[in-house]
């Protein structure tokens, strides 16, 4: 059912008050005049902690060959336990070669879609339990409530939406069809990442107060690449949004350790960007060589640098920055702090502290040893031999189809979808809105208050295989 704005304020007005629904208030600009929204009056069934039936063998269909996509299909690969059954791209050449890297290694031939942006539908109609997602963002949230209404999970890179609108509907449709929804964050899966998690968990840093995280990555000379990103789709993403456009990376690992939607929830945010000092002088140059470049040569670039503040119910605060046209190291930040210590990465070394001084290299070693958790010490070597961003890639594949299989619940689950996507849209608002705050939606309508915490434990499953590597 669709409903403007207006008429769906009026039809939760009569009857009974909007707080008595436990559904957001419509405040701070969340949504523009005689924009259609889904009617998310009702709570529905919370996926959190949900445990689909068990499937013993997965067969995934990949959607999206690019860059992600290819790199999706080499490391899936590995896993038995599931089969690669079918491909997609609008791009018949790179659906072919995925095709052909499959069956060199002697894996059953998957049925290939491609030759019109139409083709995924074929795929997710067909007998499939898993829908990977890697393509273009302005896809995924509708690929993702198709195959989700045909009846099967999917696993969608990030960001999964580019609107609160779609945020609703993932949540919403999820929660109808029970099928689940992944956010492919890998960087929850990182090394590091998992070590300072487990030692929140045990209590080492006390009481968090205070998180950081970013995506800092040089993207220029990929942005301005002809063959990168196909149709240029993400320096188009670049020309008409201002914000935080790319949030998850830095905010997933983080929001994990503060226990983000089981136990607590990301209130209002403030987001602020500078100007735009690169892209379009950048723009302006590649436009004067190629007619390609030419449609954007007006645009507005976001601003180099996106700071954004966000404060939790509980009172906890993170920040959050984007920054992919500066010429500087990559950086994710990944800093907690602690009434009893601190923890970061980026740049440079990890590093640990419980005073005034970093702990030094044998305290450090032995932390690892200690705290480093079980699905860590179970198929981190095999990851790091497999590969994909040094190991943490293969890590999530694992995870997510152990978990499918022994029908577990997931560890990112469609609310940490929607409310880490959610991030980048919301900073947007509140950048189109001189830095004003603005509130973000608890899209588990209350149920974050009794949610489980993600299991580390890895106490069930554990029945996934990998394949002899090559």
């Amino acid at each position: 059912m669709k409903l403007s704005r207006r008429n769906l304020i009026r039809k939760l007005s009569i009857g009974m008050g909007v707080l008595g629904l436990n559904v957001p208030s419509f405040g701070n600009g969340w949504y523009e005049e005689g924009e259609e929204i889904s009617d998310y009056s009702s709570a529905g069934f919370n996926m959190s902690g949900y445990r689909a039936p068990k499937i013993d063998r997965v067969r995934v269909g990949i959607v999206g060959l690019g860059n992600r996509g290819e790199e999706a299909v080499r490391r899936l690969s590995y896993l038995d336990g599931m089969d690669i059954v079918a491909l997609c791209d609008k791009y018949d050449d790179r659906a072919q070669k995925m095709k052909k890297a499959i069956t060199d290694k002697k894996l059953a031939e998957p049925k290939v879609f491609s030759g019109s942006e139409e083709a995924w539908k074929g795929m997710a109609d067909m007998d499939i339990d898993l829908m990977y997602i890697c393509t273009p963002w302005h896809w995924h949230t509708p690929m993702a409530i198709y195959a989700m209404k045909a009846g099967k999970h999917v696993a969608v890179e990030v960001p999964v939406a580019t609107s609160l609108k779609e945020c609703w509907d993932l949540v919403n449709v999820s929660e109808a069809t029970r099928k689940h929804c992944v956010i492919l964050e890998n960087c929850c899966y990182d090394f590091f990442e998992m070590l300072t998690l487990n030692m929140t968990r045990q209590g080492l840093f006390g009481e968090l107060v205070h998180a950081e995280g970013a995506y800092i990555h040089d993207l220029m000379d990929l942005n301005f690449s002809k063959d990168y990103y196909a149709d240029l789709w993400r320096l188009k993403e670049n020309a008409t949004r201002n914000g935080n456009l790319y949030p998850t990376h830095g905010l997933g690992p983080v929001a994990q350790c503060l226990d983000i939607n089981r136990g607590d929830r990301m209130d209002f945010m403030v987001s602020v960007s500078s100007a735009d000092f690169m892209m379009q002088e950048r723009e302006k140059e590649e436009a004067a060589k190629s007619d390609l470049f030419k449609p954007y040569v007006n645009s507005t670039f976001r601003g180099n640098m996106n700071t954004s503040t966000i404060k939790t119910e509980k009172g906890k605060t993170i920040m959050i920055q984007h920054d992919v046209s500066s010429p500087r190291p990559y950086s994710r930040i990944h800093l907690i702090s602690g009434t009893k210590g601190i923890a970061r990465k980026w740049p440079g070394p990890e590093k640990i502290a419980f005073g005034h001084r970093w702990v030094d290299q044998k305290e450090l070693d032995s932390l690892y040893a200690k705290y480093t958790p079980p699905l860590i010490s179970h198929i981190g070597n095999i990851a790091k031999e497999v590969g994909g961003h040094g190991g943490m890639d293969f890590v999530m594949d694992w995870r997510l189809i152990d978990c499918l299989r022994n029908g577990l619940p997931m560890d990112m689950d469609v609310y940490d979808a929607a409310s880490w996507s959610v991030v980048g849209i919301m900073s947007e608002k509140s950048v189109k809105n001189g830095s004003a705050p603005v509130k973000i939606p608890d899209f588990t309508r209350g149920w974050y208050k009794t949610n489980q915490r993600v299991d580390l434990s890895l106490s069930k499953g554990v029945t996934t295989n990998v394949r002899k590597l090559d």
